[in-house]
C-alpha cells in the first residue's frame, strides 16, 4: 500500500470542496419537487451530454473496463464498442422523444411515473412494479460505485477497506442529499471532463515512459500474444458467438437505465438534442479508448516494473497514477476516480429516492402530500439506501464490473422494450407495459442463476428478446389503449414537431 501522502489528500479535500459548494448552490435553487428530482427541465445541451456520460460510466470506466483490457487485451474492444453504438442509438432514437413525451404525459417526473401516464395506470400498479425494479436493481448498481469507492481509499491511502467503503459512501451522499438533480448534473459537467482528461494523460504518459507504441506492442505480445486479438480470448481459445455477443450486448442496456433517461427528460429543449448528441458520443468514444488504453499500457508497465503479476487488476489505473506522477498531479488524477464514483452513485440514489418519493410515498400513501414533503421523503430515501447499498458493498471480494454487469441487464431488460415501443408504437398498451418490465426484469434475475451452454450468454439479450415478445403478445391479446391514452399519443407527436407539448393526463380509473 501507498504511504499516506499530504498532497493527494490535500488534492481530494479541494475537490470535495468544490462538488460541495455546487450542491449548496443547487439546494439554493431547489424550490420543488420538480426541481429536485428533474431540475424543472433546463439543462443545456453540455451539461445533459457530459451528466449522461459521466453517470452511465462511473467507476466502472476508470476501474473495471481497464481491468478488463489489462487481462483480456483487444477483447474489450467488443464491450467497447458495442456500448459507443448503444450510446449513439439512445440520443438518437430516445432523447428527444423521451423529453417530449415526458412533459406531455403531465410533466412526469420518474420513469415508473412516465409509464404510468403514458397508459393510464389505473391502479398504480405499474408504477408500484416498475419503481420496485428500480429499486432492487440501483441497490447492486450502487453498491459496484461504493466498492469502487473502497478500492479507491483502500489502495490510495491504505484505509481498511470497510472504512474506505464507508468513507466513499459518505462523499457520494453529502452533496446529493441537498443539491437534488442540479448538483448531480453539474457536479457532473466538471467531474465528466476530468475523467476523460484522465483517461487520456495517464496512457499518453505510461506510453511514452515505455518508449512508445512500437516497443507497448513487443512487450504486449511477448507478455501474451493473444492479448492483441479480437478473435481469441487471453488463454488463445477462439471467441465463440455466445462470447462475441455477450459483450456487444451491452449495448442493448441504455435504453432502459433510469439515471440515463432522466437526463433526457430534463433537457431544455429538443432543439438541444443534437448538440448534446455529438458532444456525448465523442466524450464517450475518447473516454472508453483511453480506459482501453491504460489497461494495455497497464500490462506493459506491469510486465516491465513489477513482475507482471497485480493482484487486483481493477486497481491498474491507480497503479500507474502512483507510479508515474507527481504526488500532486497523482492526486487530481486520481480524485478522476473519485469523480466517476461518485456521477454515477449520486445518479442512482436520486432516482432510487425519487422512486421511493414520487412512486411510492405520494402515489400509495399520501397523494396530497406537498411539495416539501416530498422533497424531504426525498432526501431520507437517500440515507437509507445509502445505509442498505454500503451493507452490499461490504464484501472486499465483490468486483466493480460483476456488480455493474447484473444491473445493467437488470434495468435494460425490464424498461428498454417497454420504454421505446412506449414512444414509437401507439397499439401498445397498459397490460403489455405491465407484462414487459415484469418478464424482461425476471428473465434477468433467473438467467442469471443458470450456467453452461446458452446460458453463458449475458442475461441482458434473452431479457430483452422476451420483455419485447412479451408486449407485444400481451398488447394484441387485450383491448387497445383506451380513447385518452390514444389522444395523448397523438398530443405527443403533434408536440414533437412543434417542440412544445401540450401536457396532458390520460385516464385514470
Amino acid at each position: 500500500m501507498p504511504e499516506f501522502d499530504t498532497a493527494i489528500t490535500a488534492t481530494f479535500l479541494l475537490y470535495l470542496v468544490l462538488m460541495l459548494a455546487i450542491g449548496a448552490w443547487a439546494y439554493r435553487s431547489t424550490k420543488d419537487s420538480s426541481g429536485y428530482f428533474l431540475g424543472g427541465r433546463t439543462l443545456g445541451p453540455w451539461p445533459a451530454a457530459l451528466s449522461a456520460g459521466a453517470s452511465d460510466m462511473s467507476g466502472w470506466l476508470l476501474l473495471g473496463l481497464p481491468g478488463f483490457a489489462f487481462t483480456s487485451g483487444l477483447e474489450s474492444l467488443w464491450l467497447a464498442g458495442g456500448l459507443l453504438l448503444g450510446t449513439w442509438l439512445n440520443w438518437l432514437l430516445v432523447a428527444r422523444r423521451l423529453r417530449a413525451y415526458s412533459y406531455a404525459a403531465d410533466d412526469a417526473l420518474t420513469i415508473p411515473e412516465f409509464f404510468a401516464n403514458r397508459f393510464g395506470d389505473p391502479r398504480h400498479v405499474l408504477q408500484a412494479v416498475s419503481a420496485f425494479f428500480v429499486l432492487l436493481f440501483f441497490l447492486f448498481y450502487t453498491s459496484s460505485g461504493l466498492v469502487a469507492g473502497g478500492k479507491l481509499f483502500q489502495t490510495v491511502f491504505g484505509f481498511d477497506y470497510r472504512v474506505a467503503v464507508v468513507v466513499g459512501t459518505v462523499c457520494v451522499v453529502s452533496y446529493t442529499l441537498f443539491g437534488g438533480f442540479l448538483a448531480v448534473c453539474w457536479t457532473d459537467l466538471v467531474q465528466g471532463l476530468l475523467m476523460a482528461a484522465a483517461l487520456l494523460i495517464v496512457p499518453v504518459w505510461s506510453i511514452n515512459a515505455d518508449g512508445g507504441i512500437g516497443p507497448m506492442l513487443a512487450t504486449l505480445s511477448e507478455r501474451n500474444p493473444e492479448l492483441l486479438t479480437l478473435w481469441q480470448n487471453n488463454a488463445g481459445k477462439p471467441l465463440g458467438i455466445i462470447a462475441i455477443v455477450s459483450l456487444a450486448a451491452w449495448g442493448l442496456g441504455y435504453f432502459g437505465q433510469p439515471h440515463i433517461l432522466v437526463r433526457f427528460a430534463g433537457i431544455r429543449s429538443g432543439a438541444d438534442v443534437p448538440t448534446a448528441r455529438r458532444i456525448a458520443v465523442t466524450w464517450s468514444a475518447l473516454s472508453m479508448g483511453g480506459a482501453v488504453l491504460v489497461g494495455l499500457a497497464g500490462a506493459v508497465w506491469v510486465q516491465a516494473h513489477a513482475g507482471g503479476e497485480l493482484a487486483d487488476p481493477e486497481t491498474i489505473f491507480m497503479v500507474l497514477v502512483n507510479a508515474l506522477f507527481h504526488p500532486i498531479i497523482a492526486g487530481v488524477l486520481l480524485a478522476a476516480i473519485l469523480a466517476a464514483i461518485m456521477s454515477t452513485a449520486d445518479s442512482q440514489l436520486l432516482v432510487s429516492s425519487s422512486a421511493l418519493a414520487e412512486d411510492f410515498y405520494r402515489k400509495l400513501l399520501r397523494p396530497r402530500a406537498s411539495q416539501w414533503e416530498i422533497v424531504l421523503v426525498g432526501r431520507g430515501a437517500v440515507l437509507l439506501l445509502s445505509v442498505i447499498a454500503l451493507l452490499l458493498a461490504f464484501n472486499p471480494d465483490s468486483t466493480v464490473l460483476g456488480l455493474v454487469g447484473y444491473a445493467w441487464a437488470g434495468f435494460g431488460a425490464a424498461f428498454g422494450p417497454v420504454l421505446l415501443l412506449s414512444l414509437y408504437w401507439q397499439r401498445m398498451n397498459w397490460a403489455g407495459a405491465l407484462a414487459g418490465v415484469i418478464v424482461g426484469g425476471l428473465t434477468v434475475v433467473i438467467w442469471k442463476q443458470l450456467s453452461g451452454g446458452l446460458f453463458d450468454l449475458y442475461e441482458i439479450v434473452p431479457g430483452v428478446v422476451f420483455g419485447a415478445a412479451a408486449i407485444v403478445a400481451a398488447s394484441l391479446l387485450t383491448p387497445a389503449p383506451a380513447a385518452s391514452v390514444r389522444e395523448g399519443f397523438e398530443q405527443f407527436r403533434l408536440g414533437l414537431r412543434q417542440d412544445e407539448p401540450a401536457s396532458y393526463a390520460p385516464a385514470r380509473s
